[in-house]
């Protein structure tokens, strides 16, 4: 019976031996974690990336600039020793927002002004100013120009036109 249970105490002990043994010549996750850092740095666009390692399975966390970068931190990673899988939790920056181009205010009186600007477009003499819906006539017109031109003018239903024309 002693012969046994010394044989079987034998048997015991080779097993840790042999499990100790196999167990330290594994690839440690700091190992890994380290490994995995250099192979990020190397490349600029894969800086401030967070890497995690566990049971050799590494967990890379943070933002990156595109699809390109996120896909890019991945391949650098292929062939570190110990590394079994990688789980990208890489985010995409989102782009910068549109700047604000400010439209200049649009006035009451802007589609008034460019509808003026047409209906005395014939009349070379003349200037027109429109200011709170009243058109203010000034300068020069032939008489027989003018009933013409305060038709086109009152048919843009402003609130008054003031003429102050010289009738040539």
């Amino acid at each position: 019976m002693k012969k046994q249970v010394s044989k079987l105490l034998l048997l015991l002990m080779s097993v840790a031996i042999i499990s100790a043994t196999i167990s330290s010549c594994g690839v440690k996750d700091a190992d890994v974690k380290t490994a995995v850092e250099t192979a990020l740095k190397a490349n600029p666009d894969l800086q401030g990336i967070a890497v995690s390692v566990k049971d050799g399975i590494a967990t890379l966390s943070g933002e990156v600039k595109d699809d390109a970068a996120k896909a890019a931190a991945e391949a650098a990673l292929k062939g570190i020793k110990g590394l079994k899988s990688v789980t990208n939790s890489l985010t995409i920056t989102p782009p910068p927002p549109a700047p604000v181009v400010e439209q200049p205010a649009v006035t009451a009186d802007d589609p008034l002004a460019k509808s003026v600007v047409d209906a005395i477009k014939d009349n070379a003499g003349v200037k027109a100013d429109v200011k709170d819906g009243v058109i203010t006539l000034t300068g020069e017109i032939k008489k027989t120009d003018l009933p013409k031109l305060m038709q086109k003018l009152n048919a843009l239903k402003p609130k008054k036109v003031e003429n102050k024309l010289t009738i040539k």
